[in-house]
């Protein structure tokens, strides 16, 4: 799948579409759904074009992969959650829930957050 450039993550990266941004640094950006699941509900973000959790594990350097997580990690501490706990997703292709395709990872946190998933 190639990477459009059209979608809602690439326009907040050009600052085309403001957000609530609670970090960023060279590589990553990380800032508040507008559609919170949880009190606290964050998006992080690569600042490169990378479509999906494969896409961005088989082509991002080493630099972008620490930056990443260095940014979650951050972004965990800043809002107090490590000591109640937290949920990290990243949802890869349609199946697995992906509806912006611009790699990108949440966090949840701020109440209980229940089951993973609901069986259907």
């Amino acid at each position: 799948m190639n990477y459009d450039d059209t979608n809602i993550f690439a326009k907040i990266l050009r600052k085309e579409i403001p957000a609530n941004i609670v970090y960023e640094d060279d590589h990553t950006l990380a800032f508040r759904d507008v559609n919170p699941r949880a009190p606290h509900h964050i998006l992080v973000i690569p600042k490169e074009k990378y479509v999906s959790f494969f896409d961005y594990s088989e082509k991002a350097s080493p630099q972008e992969m620490q930056a990443m997580n260095h940014a979650i990690r951050q972004v965990i501490k800043d809002l107090g959650l490590e000591k109640n706990g937290f949920r990290i997703l990243t949802n890869h292709g349609e199946d697995g829930g992906q509806e912006v395709f611009h790699y990108h990872v949440h966090i949840f946190g701020g109440r209980p957050l229940g089951p993973m998933l609901t069986t259907q």
